[in-house]
This record gives structure tokens, sequence and C-alpha cells, in this order.
């Protein structure tokens, strides 16, 4: 497998149906997988297992930079994407405080806002119309994701 989405899964670990999938569902994939990274680490801090929920906040950083901000087009997507990219800066340092301070109120902002970023990025798909032919995930190398609409 190669391609820029592909190899922003096997990086940061996340097991799913990426073959196949198009750059939007690709995105929506990893905010699944950030969200789902943080709620683990959700539960290993009320448990006090301090090493998995080190390992989870740092999936989920490396979800949201290596991904989700990875995978921005700031050229085509101008002004929001410079937004983006700053959120994704903003949710990534309050990931780290989190970690290092044990920080539950850290871990419920980031979550509502990847949150609120997911459902709107969904909503954004349903208005959009199908594309003729979805993109080859073997051919996305050198690609960037557009957060235009």
């Amino acid at each position: 497998m190669s391609g820029f989405g592909v190899k922003a899964y096997q990086r940061v670990g996340v097991d799913t149906g990426v073959d196949g999938s198009d750059p939007h569902a690709l995105v929506l994939m990893l905010f699944d997988g950030a969200l789902e990274a943080i709620a683990q680490a959700q539960g290993h801090l009320a448990a006090g297992r301090v090493l998995e929920k080190c390992q989870a906040l740092a999936k989920a950083a490396r979800i949201v930079e290596e991904g989700l901000k990875a995978s921005l087009d700031r050229r085509a997507g101008g002004a929001l994407a410079e937004q983006l990219a700053g959120l994704y800066d903003y949710a990534t340092l309050r990931l780290l405080q989190a970690n290092l301070r044990n920080d539950r109120k850290a871990l419920a902002e980031v979550t509502t806002l990847l949150a609120d970023l997911r459902d709107t990025w969904a909503r954004i798909g349903k208005n959009t119309a199908p594309a003729a032919a979805s993109p080859d995930p073997e051919n996305l190398s050198g690609r960037r994701l557009t957060v235009s609409a």
C-alpha cells in the first residue's frame, strides 16, 4: 500500500477500512480515530493506568498532527485551512497538557472541538454530489485533501 491517506493511518496505527475510501471518508476516519483514542485515554486516566493513558493521548495527538493537520491543502483551502491548522495546533497542545497534568477538562475540551469539526465535516459530505469515480487510495501519494467547499 502506498499513498498519503493510507500512510497516515499506518503511522498512527488506526485499524480501519482505508482501501477504497475517498478523501472525505478518510478525514472522517481520522476524526473518529482521534476521538476514540481520547475516549480510551479518559478510561485509562480514570483507572489509573498511566502508561496506557500516555500511549492513547500520543496516538490522538499523532492523528491530529500527522493526519488531520497534514491533510490540509493550505493553498486551495486559504484562510479556512489556516484556521483549521490553528485549531489542530491548539488541540495538540491541549492533548499534551492533558497528558502532563491528567487534565480531564482539557480532554473534554478537545473531544468537543474535534467532535464538532467531525460533525461539520460529515454534513459537508452529505451536501456534496458524489464524485463520478472514487479516487484510488494507491494514487493518493503527493495529493492533499482540500477543505474548501
